[in-house]
């Protein structure tokens, strides 16, 4: 494995001191080191179309470098960014992409990386961004960022850097946890559950809310069916919920959103005020980190969800951090009109044998479809 901390010390060798990006399971190594550092600045941003952006930005105003990560699935929104602003034929922008190549061909991986995976190369390709695999045996790292590093500042324009799983050795960030809320996520999950209505249809997001939603499933013999699994997609499951919220009036439907994901596409918040379904309930859990990725920091404890909902015209929007307010807030929010938003506050982490969904999403499609069909 490459030794994380002289790789990230190779980069500031360069001069490459801001940092922006998108938390990514494989880089969690790489990002936990450079949000150590103090020298470095590194912000991490509601998605990856923004990382480009804002490492545009940087360049226009010092004529320096940005280093940007993410991983492969955030390709799609750095798409428009990458092509329509940095690419060499509009605004010429260099900078630094270090991609973690989730579902690369040959590597078992879960279902929504997959395509990613094997797609990937050729979509850097098809961009005309050049690239360099970065692996557990790249030995000569410090030669390939120095000719990235070189290639950008002679070409002014994106280079990439592919990294595959297991590439870093473990580095554990120094920083310290402060923990402010005593609800565990998985708790939550369970009251909510065990107090909405039997019919109800919810609409989970990317990341551990759907693994733990499935497992109590599993844990209480209770039906998958009317739940939909957002295994990816992350920021949308808002969107797939409004789209079923709309035309399944008569049902209610509970969307259960993170932090991370709703800050995302946080625009998707005005669309579900305006388009007003009374049968939608938007539920945040907020613990104010990408906890599936790696635990790195998110704004979401830094802004106010509830204030942010009223303003996008939900009709009620309610917060909770302890577990008997918790009960009588989701028994509030059956009994209000929609659209409206409860944030629950909880802390980071989950237990170490959470497993994944057994079910392939297509199983899921099709069992949801049935039942929301009834």
């Amino acid at each position: 494995m490459i030794n994380t901390v002289k790789f990230c010390e190779t980069l500031k060798k360069h001069n490459l001191l801001f940092y922006t990006g998108i938390p990514d399971s494989l880089l969690k190594n790489f990002c936990a080191c450079i949000d150590d550092d103090t020298i470095i600045k590194n912000i991490i941003c509601a998605n990856e179309g923004a990382t480009i952006a804002l490492a545009s930005g940087y360049y226009l105003s010092t004529k320096n470098i940005a280093v940007v990560y993410m991983q492969n699935s955030g390709l799609g929104n750095a798409i428009n960014p990458l092509l329509s602003l940095a690419d060499k034929e509009v605004y010429s922008i260099p900078m630094i992409l270090i991609i973690g190549w989730r579902g690369e061909p040959g590597i078992k991986d879960e279902p929504q990386h997959i395509k990613q995976g094997k797609v990937s190369d050729k979509l850097l390709k098809a961009m005309d961004i050049p690239y360099s695999v970065i692996s557990a045996d790249s030995f000569d790292y410090e030669k390939i960022i120095a000719d990235t590093y070189q290639y950008c500042i002679k070409n002014c324009k994106p280079y990439a850097l592919l990294v595959r799983e297991n590439t870093f050795d473990e580095y554990v960030c120094n920083k310290p946890k402060d923990i402010k809320y005593p609800l565990e996520r998985e708790y939550a999950i369970k009251k909510i559950i065990e107090n909405i209505e039997e019919d109800a249809v919810v609409v989970s997001t990317t990341g551990k809310i759907s693994r733990e939603l499935f497992e109590l499933r599993e844990q209480f013999n209770q039906t998958h069916s009317g739940d939909f699994l957002t295994v990816g997609s992350m920021g949308h499951a808002s969107q797939i919920a409004l789209g079923i919220a709309l035309n399944k009036p008569s049902r209610k439907i509970y969307c259960l959103d993170g932090d991370g994901a709703a800050i995302m596409h946080m625009g998707s918040m005005g669309i579900i005020g305006t388009a007003a379904c009374a049968n939608f309930r938007h539920i945040i859990i907020n613990n104010g980190a990408h906890d599936s990725v790696g635990g790195q920091p998110t704004i979401g404890f830094k802004i106010n969800f509830t204030a942010i909902a009223k303003a996008c015209g939900y009709k009620a929007a309610f917060s909770t951090e302890n577990e008997t307010d918790l009960v009588d807030k989701i028994k509030k929010i059956k009994e209000i009109e929609g659209p409206l938003l409860l944030e629950i506050k909880v802390k980071t982490g989950s237990r170490k044998n959470l497993g994944r969904p057994t079910g392939t999403p297509a199983e899921n499609k099709i069992s949801f479809m049935q039942f929301i069909k009834k």
